[in-house]
């Protein structure tokens, strides 16, 4: 494997749809072991770029690297490592939460206490045997992120992870995810809510329009001028709006 010091990395990663340019040109710098919040506007590129990094749309031009190794078609290997979670939670709803997990640990050969850790982990014991279709938005938010680490990933990719979740479990996720990281892993968190990325990532990238208008450590996106983050964010893309 590289040394490569990130994680992700692109270059010039461009995607289009018919006339959109959805990504345009991007260079994404993730470093390993940090949590970096991916920030944007709804319909600025977020989603899109995820699909992008995870193989599920191919782009245009440009390249992918993760883990410092370049992702192709013929590189699907470099999954196995990377847990994702894209909109929303892709489960069963006439299995329980339980047997969603079971599918997934069969698929990747895990052993059969990975799925009592992952509905422990996520606070999904107690509705473990209760049908998915039952579930609250908030609990199936839990079991796709369940799905998302059960393999336990050096890679995780969030697509706006807190929808659905109330604070009590918000709280939890940020402590989760904090946990991943010191034990080694990379997170990379898309979101339109700042203060909740505010709270959790040290390095941030802010996408509008499919370009990238900062990268870098979150100190320093806030030292770029007086005001909150909110105010911040809002000057950036104002001004890349009026470009």
């Amino acid at each position: 494997m590289s040394a490569s010091p990130f994680a992700i990395e692109t270059v010039d990663l461009t995607r289009t749809f018919g006339r959109s340019l959805a990504v345009d040109r991007l260079n994404l710098r993730v470093p390993r072991g940090a949590i970096y919040g991916f920030l944007g506007p709804n319909g600025a590129g977020k989603t899109t770029t995820i699909r992008l990094l995870l193989g599920l749309i191919r782009w245009d031009s440009g390249e992918v690297w993760l883990q410092g190794e370049r992702f192709t078609p013929d590189a699907r290997h470099l999954l196995r490592g990377v847990g994702a979670l894209v909109e929303r939670p892709s489960l069963y709803p006439q299995l329980t939460g339980a047997e969603n997990l079971e599918v997934t640990r069969r698929l990747l050969d895990l052993p059969a206490r990975a799925v009592d850790a992952a509905l422990d982990r996520f606070g999904l014991t107690s509705v473990r045997a209760r049908l998915v279709r039952a579930y609250s938005t908030g609990m199936r938010q839990m079991l796709g992120l369940a799905l998302a680490c059960l393999a336990c990933p050096t890679l995780l990719v969030l697509d706006e992870p807190t929808n659905g979740l109330d604070p009590v479990a918000t709280r939890s996720l940020r402590g989760l995810l904090r946990e991943l990281t010191a034990a080694g892993a990379t997170v990379l968190v898309s979101s339109h809510i700042l203060a909740e990325v505010e709270q959790l990532a040290e390095h941030v990238g802010v996408i509008h329009r499919g370009r990238l208008l900062f990268q870098g450590e979150l100190a320093a996106l806030k030292a770029q001028a007086p005001g909150t983050l909110e105010d911040i964010f809002l000057a950036l893309v104002d001004k890349d709006g009026r470009t």
